[in-house]
């Protein structure tokens, strides 16, 4: 264990709940597990791809475990809440917080898209084929689509804590309810917007637990937590295997109704499921990371999340150029036994290459964490004037509506040569609006000074 990182597992503030911090490690570990077992990747004379779950009908079931994003919602809530609390404490308000509690993703998503951007650039300049720069752009810009949801929380996250203090459990219930109406437009061929607000609500649903358990609403006890479990995955069981829900609780070719997009009451029932399991053990894990070996680790772990996040999807456009364009890596019938075993080799360069993207480009997450210091820096409490609470807003605006158009730049069927400009435009979006978050923190900062 190297000496500056015992050094910052020691001076880890006595009341930090250090479980909260294990369940966001272990939830994007599995995520980016998962992403990099199910891709299928096919090269004749172009890139192309799928998921295993088109091949291999057995493999649904096993999404319910490898489908933890909502792990990282409902750990977002509460350490949202616990830290929006220790800002209000020390005199601070709520745009100075959400500046703070978003450098954290905007200075490493910032970092990604300007590199992604600059190497599709130089790619097409060279002469590369428009639509394998935009099939790889749109690949490796998969995982931005959980900041969409995610930053809006994050921005909500004063309002959202107000409703629970004035209502308690019944928010995250009408949520799900509110989701429950979406879904059953989409059956009955309803309005889309409908569905789409699932994109929200669904989020805001999980996020909202996590604020309930800070806030003591639930308990983490087995008494609270087995009952979770229980009926979380009863719900499941009943709304995949009768109901009229996918098994798969990820994207699934073959599926009338996608679990993920947007969120549906099925994947709700998951996540209390799951926020059982995350109460039942955290009596547990507390103990277990009291101890400075395991605790460094996950410190370690949680410095760089954001990053390994980021840049996991362009470890596997990586890896397609140098293991399937080159042909070094056969390629099997997916779901053969030929193709799992070959699984090994392909998780281990994804995984040295991801190691050296980490390497490379963790200092921008690093960097927000050490200007941060796990809460809002002293010298940014105090009060946001009118004109950096408009640049805030307005800000986070740009980012998430730049990121909604790249995600959805790679799923509208446009005509191949049009993607890498399509993109260029989100991009430019997205950049203008960290510009003015950036600027809005900067005059925080002095209005605080």
């Amino acid at each position: 264990m190297s000496a500056p990182l015992r050094r910052a597992a020691e001076r880890t503030p006595p009341g930090r709940d250090r479980h909260i911090d294990l369940l966001r490690a272990v939830a994007i570990a599995l995520v980016v597990l998962g992403h990099w077992l199910a891709v299928v990747v096919t090269y004749r004379d172009r890139i192309g791809g799928d998921t295993v779950l088109a091949y291999v009908p057995w493999a649904r079931p096993l999404t319910w475990l490898f489908q933890v994003m909502p792990v990282f919602f409902l750990v977002g809530g509460f350490a949202g809440a616990a830290s929006l609390d220790s800002c209000r404490r020390r005199g601070g308000d709520a745009i100075g917080w959400f500046l703070s509690r978003t450098d954290r993703l905007i200075r490493p998503t910032t970092a990604f898209l300007l590199t992604l951007g600059g190497a599709a650039l130089l790619a097409l300049l060279l002469g590369a084929d428009p639509a394998t720069v935009g099939m790889a752009v749109w690949l490796a810009c998969l995982p931005l689509w959980f900041l969409i949801a995610y930053v809006t929380v994050v921005l909500l996250t004063p309002i959202l804590l107000a409703l629970h203090r004035r209502a308690g459990l019944a928010v995250p219930v009408v949520l799900a309810v509110a989701v429950a109406f979406g879904d059953a437009a989409r059956l009955l061929g309803g309005p889309g917007v409908f569905g789409a607000a699932n994109y929200l609500l669904a989020w805001a649903a999980v996020y909202q637990l996590g604020i309930a358990w800070r806030e003591g609403a639930l308990s983490a006890r087995p008494r609270v937590a087995v009952p979770m479990i229980v009926g979380g995955l009863a719900a499941l069981v009943l709304l995949t295997v009768p109901g009229p829900y996918a098994v798969s609780m990820v994207t699934d070719p073959g599926a009338r109704l996608q679990n993920t997009s947007p969120p549906t009451l099925a994947l709700l029932a998951l996540a209390v499921a799951q926020t059982g399991v995350a109460l039942l053990l955290h009596e547990h894990d507390g103990r277990l990371l009291r101890r400075t070996r395991p605790w460094a680790a996950v410190v370690a772990a949680n410095s760089v999340i954001m990053t390994v996040f980021l840049w996991h999807m362009t470890a596997v456009v990586i890896a397609v150029l140098a293991l399937y364009v080159t042909g070094l890596l056969p390629q099997p019938p997916p779901g053969s036994a030929a193709w799992l075993l070959l699984r090994v080799p392909w998780i281990a360069f994804l995984t040295a290459t991801l190691a050296v993207l980490v390497a490379v480009f963790a200092r921008f997450e690093r960097h927000a964490v050490e200007r941060r210091g796990g809460a809002l820096p002293a010298s940014s409490a105090g009060r946001a004037g009118a004109s950096t609470s408009a640049a805030t807003l307005a800000g986070a605006g740009l980012v998430v509506a730049g990121l909604l158009g790249v995600a959805l730049t790679g799923s509208q069927g446009l005509p191949a040569p049009m993607l890498p400009a399509r993109f260029a435009v989100w991009f430019a979006v997205y950049f203008a609006g960290a510009a003015l978050l950036w600027a809005a923190r900067a005059s925080h900062r002095r209005l605080a000074s």
